[in-house]
């Protein structure tokens, strides 16, 4: 029992493993005896809460983890949601935006030593010295904290590779388990990285500087974002290391404990509040009035564009506009984006590049792809998608190619007959050709050039024309 409430205390200071995604479950009641573990270890109860075997789960507590995911909130164990349980995460509860471990401990001073104790033989250690400064510049980039490596001398914060149990009541458990885990600045900030992985420079395994810099977030004090896209989000993303940028979230989260870099804000050594959100207009570049766009689509609750080799995201609760290269979310993709469409009940972005096609769950690309647009059915005519608009009220897709448009059916993985049709026999005030299309709030969005179309979805009935980047606020 001791050993048992030493664990507790343990995972509520520490940053456990990210776990490698696991074989698919056939058996459905291995699928529920997986899941209950999982929301055992990540939705817990309060501890005055007794603990009470079940052969389900709470719809709420399945609520509160779909919601966290920004997954469909069904309260029941769908495959969506049984998908998101097994992708490679962090060990400790998930809890809330940038969140901060609890009482929000830190350091209380500015300039860190750091030590490496060993090395992985994975790794050349020149290799292993480079990610590991990379890792913590990502952090002392956005605050005045400094970080410097120390030799043959106690540091505040040890680094080291273990394998299997190392002394700390939190054993690795082998290849495919947990990756790394560190512990809050309140029980000293050490991280140790599972010697069992495959460390990498490059994605080939799991990348040492992606693993190194969102662990070092929880040395400094940061828990679990529930933000998709942030460092500091649960689930370990295979990013192109050499572009990756800090989500505001985890900038306000850092700014939070330790303040701006003092070239912001001077020297006066204050931790600065949360930053606001910034409410100032979009960049001049968004507010272009010739701004065009490749492809538009949803994803998780935002709205992304394509431009190009990057995309913008626009979620609806925030008013900022984030800029991101293609390849730091999708590395097998650099630019040119031609059309993409959102599945929300599959949780899957299709991306449409010339005569190939990607599924892609959150960054994830789905094993299996890219496949040839013409296992969709389309002619041997057709090289490319120029645009393409989810239904999911009929569950039905609409892809635009030239001057033809084709219409899918998603349950029955075949194109609906009577298609192709011209576009301007239905779309009539839009002309021959869709750059991008979306289907938001029951309206058809039809962008062409630098102007958008709403149509009514069910009678295709013209409603009215805006600038493509109205979506930005701008006039």
């Amino acid at each position: 029992m001791k050993s048992f409430l030493l664990l507790i205390t343990l995972c509520g200071a520490l940053t456990c493993a990210l776990p490698v995604v696991q074989e698919t479950e056939k058996v459905a009641e291995k699928d529920m005896e997986f899941a209950k573990k999982y929301m055992e270890s990540y939705y817990p109860e309060s501890d005055s809460t007794p603990v009470r075997r079940s052969r389900i789960i709470a719809a709420d507590k399945i609520q509160r983890m779909q919601e966290f995911f920004g997954l469909r909130v069904t309260g029941k164990l769908d495959s969506s949601t049984l998908d998101a349980m097994k992708k490679p995460r962090c060990g400790v509860p998930d809890l809330g935006e940038y969140n901060t471990f609890p009482n929000s401990p830190k350091w209380g001073k500015r300039d860190l030593t750091y030590s490496i104790q060993n090395y992985t033989p994975d790794m050349h250690q020149a290799d292993v010295d480079d990610a590991i400064e990379r890792a913590w510049k990502v952090w002392s980039d956005v605050t005045p904290l400094t970080f410097s490596r120390v030799y043959g001398r106690p540091a505040d914060i040890e680094i080291s590779f273990a394998a299997r149990s190392h002394g700390d009541y939190m054993p690795f458990d082998g290849q495919g388990g947990q990756l790394a885990h560190a512990y809050s600045p309140a029980f000293g900030g050490n991280a140790h990285f599972d010697e069992d992985e495959s460390w990498t420079r490059d994605l080939q395994g799991t990348n040492l500087f992606l693993v190194a810099a969102h662990e070092f977030g929880h040395s400094l004090g940061l828990g679990h974002s529930n933000v998709w896209g942030s460092l500091m989000f649960p689930v370990y993303q295979p990013w192109d290391p050499q572009n990756l940028r800090l989500h505001t979230d985890d900038i306000e989260g850092i700014q939070y404990l330790y303040g701006p870099p003092e070239d912001d804000e001077g020297s006066s050594g204050n931790p600065a509040p949360p930053p606001k959100i910034p409410t100032e207009a979009p960049s001049t570049d968004l507010c272009n009035s010739d701004l065009a766009f490749d492809a538009v689509t949803t994803l998780r609750g935002e709205t992304v564009f394509f431009k190009d080799s990057f995309f913008w995201r626009k979620h609806p609760s925030r008013s900022d506009i984030e800029k991101t290269p293609i390849s730091a979310f999708w590395p097998a993709l650099s630019s040119g984006i031609d059309a993409a469409y959102e599945s929300e009940a599959d949780d899957t972005v299709f991306l449409f590049k010339g005569h190939k096609y990607w599924a892609t769950k959150g960054n994830i690309i789905q094993p299996g792809f890219p496949k040839n647009i013409h296992h969709l059915g389309f002619p041997r005519t057709v090289k490319k998608i120029d645009s393409a608009a989810y239904d999911k009220s009929s569950k039905k897709t609409y892809f635009f190619s030239g001057n033809k448009y084709w219409r899918y059916d998603e349950a029955k993985n075949s194109m609906e007959k009577g298609y192709p049709r011209k576009i301007t026999a239905d779309f009539h005030q839009i002309g021959s050709n869709v750059d991008a299309a979306i289907l938001h709030n029951g309206h058809f969005s039809l962008f062409s050039g630098s102007n958008q179309y709403e149509f009514d979805s069910k009678t295709k009935k013209f409603l009215v024309m805006k600038r493509s980047n109205r979506w930005f606020g701008c006039l």
